[in-house]
């Protein structure tokens, strides 16, 4: 008879021990990162949500008795910083120009005199002719960009004008969430967006002018509604961030406390593969 031969039994035991090993590890590394982004995330919230309260804590350094204040826009930023200052008993006068075309200065003028702060509210084109009344602007951001330039609700950067122009002090209100790493020139950042013509405009009204009339398949009317002006540092007298008041050429310092070289590779390389 032929000799039977004894074939070993191998067990696959061992291999699937150490494929559970690994896909447990995975799976234990994936719900740390998911509990560290949603701890980031909520401390982000949570530091956008009393930014202003501590902005707001150094009103009284910088706001003083009977002086005359700029603003434009409707900022909540700006409204709790001057309340704080009348609340520690400053007393001053808020003028408030309109920014049109959303005109967010009617409500943050009706907040102010709700309030109890003394408030003028004036046109736009009204800000040259009262600015050498004023002894400080103090203005919203909507980004801080790593050069000290900001990016402002449109018209801001005339109101910075007309104060350089009168050596007016121009003060930029920004919680440390609003720092951008990114510089102005950078082919990702977008300066602007342009809002719908009906800000402007009654299309009503104005029917005639739109119409494709001319015959080259173009309307008469163009209507451009920007919804930002750029400020550059160089019209910028002081930052006051909640971590405190800084010079426009500090802010890439600080911008670096917040952003590494690596969030920077990050974004190119999402960019790319879009």
């Amino acid at each position: 008879m032929p000799e039977s031969v004894a074939i070993p039994h191998t067990s696959s035991s061992g291999g699937d021990s150490e494929g559970k090993s690994k896909s447990a590890d995975k799976s234990s590394r994936t719900r740390r990162l998911k509990h560290d982004v949603i701890e980031a995330v909520n401390e982000l919230i949570q530091d956008i949500n009393t930014c202003h309260e501590q902005i707001a804590e150094q009103a009284v350094e910088h706001i003083h008795q009977n002086e005359v204040i700029l603003t434009l826009g409707g900022s909540k930023t700006v409204l709790e910083f001057l309340y704080a200052a009348k609340e520690k008993k400053r007393s001053f006068r808020v003028f408030v120009a309109e920014g049109a075309p959303r005109y967010q200065g009617h409500l943050l003028a009706k907040e102010l005199v709700t309030r109890g702060l003394h408030t003028t509210l004036i046109t736009d084109s009204a800000v040259f002719a009262i600015i050498s009344r004023v002894n400080m602007v103090i203005v919203g951001a909507h980004a801080v960009m790593a050069n000290g330039g900001v990016i402002v609700p449109v018209g801001l950067n005339m109101v910075a004008l007309a104060a350089q122009k009168h050596a007016v002090p121009f003060v930029v209100l920004a919680g440390s969430h609003k720092l951008c790493p990114l510089y102005p020139h950078n082919p990702e950042v977008l300066l602007n967006e342009l809002r719908s013509p009906s800000e402007l405009l009654d299309f009503g009204e104005f029917s005639d002018c739109l119409d494709f009339g001319s015959g080259i398949g173009s309307p008469l009317l163009h209507v451009v509604n920007p919804a930002f002006d750029y400020v550059p540092p160089k019209l910028v007298s002081l930052f006051i961030t909640d971590t405190g008041g800084h010079n426009p050429s500090y802010m890439y310092r600080l911008i670096a406390d917040y952003y590494s070289a690596d969030d920077l590779v990050v974004r190119r390389r999402v960019a790319l593969g879009n």
